[in-house]
């Protein structure tokens, strides 16, 4: 029998579990949202609000249907109250002891068909299966930021992973109006395979006095025609996943070539993480950005 997804359980409620929820909500599903911080589920709920507010302000959704997708949002206070869900989607942060320690304390909450994802940008699908009960129901589905406008879903195999778990993950990015590619469980999939490498070199570019900031970025906007600078797009997805994915590669792939810029490592230890820290390769105190170096 196929796998009918009517009710999302999400873990992690920051920016892409808040993602997540508005485009499973304005799909016309049910969502649990779950956060481990009362304070951070409230603010994921907020965010959702705040980014169904602008679509009303446009005039792409009524104040009606913008009503109907949050009331479509449950907050779910602990794992015990995902339990009616058909699908559990992990958002956590990216790292792998966290992500396993969730996935091993979830599975008692959860019926046995129910299918679990994680939206892990780069760490091992294979891997993360084997800390849950069901390494036959878990699929890697990793959404981009941010999730409501970006059109793209990777869907990641791990070994184990059933082809009905597989059809059945399919089908439901399907009913989100988003567009699925398959990626092999290799480190950082496609996307970011190619993605981080690239800023990773922007930032040795910057590092070696190449260049500033801003003829980086400015470069790669209009000399290959790229919406946002390499630098600002990693203050966009945040220092530490960046540095994250390229620790995963490194050792993942045992190529030089991955190796994390040591300008990268420095930020991210001094807790200059991007736009979500106020500073990073940009100072967002202000009332604009301001380029740091």
């Amino acid at each position: 029998m196929d796998m009918v997804i009517n009710r999302i359980g999400i873990i992690g409620a920051g920016q892409m579990g808040s993602g997540i929820a508005q485009v499973c909500a304005t799909a016309g599903l049910d969502v649990l949202l779950n956060d481990r911080d009362p304070a951070r589920l409230e603010n994921g709920l907020g965010t959702v609000a705040a980014g169904l507010g602008r679509l009303v302000s446009k005039g792409s959704l009524t104040e009606d249907e913008s009503e109907a997708i949050r009331a479509r949002i449950v907050p779910a206070r602990d794992f015990a109250a995902l339990g009616p869900s058909d699908l559990v989607i992990e958002a956590a942060t990216e790292n792998e002891a966290t992500k396993r320690e969730i996935f091993s304390a979830l599975c008692a909450s959860l019926r046995p068909e129910t299918l679990i994802a994680t939206n892990t940008s780069s760490i091992s699908i294979t891997r993360l299966a084997a800390a849950t009960d069901r390494p036959e129901k878990f699929i890697g589905i990793h959404f981009m930021n941010p999730v409501p406008v970006m059109q793209l879903v990777e869907l990641i195999r791990g070994i184990a992973t059933e082809d009905a778990t597989y059809e059945a993950a399919k089908v439901f990015i399907a009913k989100l109006g988003k567009t699925s590619t398959m990626s092999e469980d290799f480190p950082a999939f496609i996307v970011n395979r190619i993605l981080l490498p690239m800023i990773n070199e922007a930032i040795y570019t910057l590092y070696e006095g190449v260049g500033s900031v801003e003829s980086i970025d400015t470069a790669m906007r209009l000399g290959a025609n790229h919406p946002m600078g390499p630098l600002q797009l990693a203050d966009f997805i945040g220092l530490d996943t960046c540095l994250s994915v390229m620790q995963v590669l490194y050792e993942g792939l045992a190529d030089s070539k991955y190796r994390p810029c040591p300008l990268l490592v420095k930020y991210v230890e001094a807790g200059w993480l991007g736009r979500k820290a106020k500073r990073g390769f940009y100072d967002y105190r202000g009332p604009t950005p301001i380029a740091t170096r």
